[in-house]
């Protein structure tokens, strides 16, 4: 049977590079089965509204899981429509949000879900008279975040 050592020696005579990484090695760092309470998510002030921050972590599929809750004000636009390699799924949990998607504004209310692509602009605005307050979850698989996006005409990347 061939060893990791004999793996090691081998390379090592003929120039390569080897890595070598053990599960317990991969767990490091991964986000575990967990719940958040949301007593325990801190807001914090943001030009538009607030924004509680759940978790930004890898997972043992995903480079990066990213969950955060935000509030918007009245009348108020999270930003302009931009990019980015990951997708982006948004649930709102009350208030109105009018959400910018492939070119269009869909108006969606309490409850609704919207689902944002890889590299499609996106981005929503609170249209109603009271607060908008919206659980956003980003996901990075393998490799997206090694991408080196191409924007559509006219679109800024994240």
């Amino acid at each position: 049977m061939i060893t990791r050592r004999d793996l090691a020696a081998a390379a090592l005579a003929t120039g390569l590079t080897l890595v070598c990484v053990t599960y317990a090695d991969e767990a490091k760092g991964l986000l575990d089965s967990t719940a958040w309470q949301w007593k325990d998510l801190v807001p914090q002030k943001t030009p538009v509204g607030e924004r509680r921050d759940v978790v930004r972590q890898p997972t043992r599929t995903l480079d990066e899981l990213e969950m955060h809750v935000s509030t918007l004000n009245p009348h108020a636009a999270s930003h302009a429509p931009h990019t980015h390699p990951n997708e982006e799924m948004v649930i709102v949990k009350e208030g109105t949000l009018q959400a910018h998607v492939n070119g269009k504004e869909i108006v969606v209310p309490a409850g609704g879900v919207l689902f944002f692509a890889s590299m499609q602009p996106h981005a929503v605005q609170n249209v109603g008279d009271t607060p908008a307050t919206y659980y956003v979850i980003n996901w990075a698989s393998p490799g997206t975040k090694k991408q080196i996006p191409t924007p559509p005409t006219g679109a800024s990347v994240k």
